[in-house]
């Protein structure tokens, strides 16, 4: 049985339809914007940096997908590019890198290497990079066809515009103390 209350539909005002409307719009907008501009940050460390070379040729051209130009600071870049090994030696570091990236990030495992750890199944290679950082696209193959990177790459995009953004967060700002020349 089912009283009325479950029946009677949800009652909201012009004003909250507007702003739903207006922050969806907004929200779409900024999804549009992040899509095309990918300033990824490459870290590569073995022999898919062939591949990753030939995808930023202009055979393939990634300046269509917002992608072009690498950034060698991760503080200006939102993509990191794993691509190839990584041995534990280097785990720590592309760490650093990635906690040093502004949000929002992602990450792309470029080939089986940085997906899973390759046919390396020894004590020296990690076995997938997501136990260091977490990935959003996995790229297969060894090494893997451009336009394999291409699927990737467009994979991310459609990720990106279907995420839900904020023009800004608001948190509460910090309170002081009397020795800080706050409240008393």
């Amino acid at each position: 049985m089912s009283s009325e209350i479950d029946v009677v539909p949800a009652i909201t005002t012009r004003r909250e339809d507007a702003e739903t409307g207006l922050r969806s719009l907004i929200s779409k907008g900024l999804g549009w914007a992040r899509k095309y501009s990918l300033f990824q940050y490459p870290f590569v460390t073995a022999c898919c940096g062939m591949e990753y070379m030939t995808v930023a040729s202009a055979r393939y051209d990634l300046d269509r997908f917002g992608a072009a130009l690498p950034r060698f600071s991760p503080r200006q870049a939102d993509l990191l590019m794993v691509v190839g090994t990584v041995n534990c030696k280097q785990a720590p570091i592309l760490r650093r890198i990635y906690e040093q990236m502004a949000d929002p990030k992602w990450v792309i495992a470029f080939g089986v290497c940085a997906s899973s750890g390759g046919f390396y199944d020894n004590y020296a290679t990690v076995q997938g990079i997501d136990r260091i950082v977490p990935v959003d696209v996995y790229i297969p193959g060894c090494p893997p066809r451009p336009e394999q990177v291409l699927d990737g790459i467009i994979l991310l995009q459609k990720k990106i515009q279907d995420q839900s953004h904020k023009l800004i967060d608001r948190k509460p700002l910090p309170t002081f103390g009397p020795e800080y020349g706050g409240e008393r």
